[in-house]
């Protein structure tokens, strides 16, 4: 029997979670959602959040899920803990799991401008490790420009540019890219920041966490990645979806429409 499974961003920001996932097993069925009605999450309010985490749950409630993959750093800080009440099933974070991966004593954070706000990385990080100097800074087109069917590397480059410069100058020592988008332009990054630095995909910490509460059965023998199990759902434009599930897992899938019931 497979492990039901909830995974859920405003766009394609999840898809470097679900990749990470089914990289290593497939013993899972999948349920993807992508709220791309509200995109992006991040510029927007502490409350809407948590309006949009609630009904994100009444989708979820009905598909009877082992447990939920959060691959929204915007929610995870602002509305965890409504997840984790509302569904009753594990919820398994990217901010508490990458937290425990930090190594190094300075820490820069590239983020929404919502989760910066929060300053839930900063709260979480400092918890598991007291003596941290840890930077952020907001990242408000980086969203919007890597959700376009072709990427603008000129608009991009300069963008990185822009964002990273802060930071870069507090001489960090481990890179966090705290929003699930950024690690789909992870190459575009690595070149841009010296090689001692460690740019940090907080998808793997999840995972990890994940495979620790649902061990991978022994009889299983991972043999190629598959989208077979996978079912996506967005809350508005099935059509431009379906060419970003096409061009960034190479796949043609069918795109169910569902109402999540707000004006937020």
């Amino acid at each position: 029997m497979k492990i039901k499974v909830g995974i859920f961003d405003s766009g394609i920001g999840g898809f470097t979670i679900l990749n990470s996932l089914l990289k290593i097993r497939k013993d899972v069925e999948v349920f993807y959602l992508a709220d791309t009605k509200r995109i992006p999450f991040g510029n927007k309010n502490f409350k809407e959040i948590r309006l949009i985490a609630k009904e994100i749950c009444n989708f979820f409630e009905e598909k009877n899920l082992d447990a939920l993959l959060i691959a929204c750093n915007t929610t995870n800080a602002c509305a965890l803990d409504i997840l984790e009440k509302e569904l009753k099933i594990p919820c398994f974070d990217l901010i508490n799991s990458v937290s425990e991966i930090v190594n190094k004593q300075i820490v820069g954070i590239l983020a929404t401008q919502t989760t910066v706000k929060s300053s839930y990385y900063k709260k979480v990080l400092s918890s598991k490790k007291g003596d941290l100097k840890i930077f952020q800074n907001e990242c408000p087109e980086f969203v919007s420009e890597i959700e376009k069917e072709k990427l603008d590397f000129i608009k991009l480059n300069n963008l990185a540019d822009l964002y990273l410069k802060p930071l870069l100058n507090e001489n960090i020592e481990e890179l966090i890219l705290g929003c699930s988008h950024y690690p789909l332009i992870y190459d575009f990054l690595r070149k841009k920041i010296n090689s001692d630095i460690k740019i940090i995909d907080p998808a793997e910490a999840l995972i990890k966490k994940f495979n620790e509460s649902f061990p991978i059965p022994k009889t299983d023998r991972y043999e190629s990645l598959s989208f077979e199990n996978v079912k996506f759902f967005v809350s508005s434009e099935r059509d431009e979806f379906s060419k970003k599930i096409k061009f960034w897992l190479g796949i043609n899938k069918e795109i169910r429409l569902v109402n999540l019931r707000s004006n937020v």
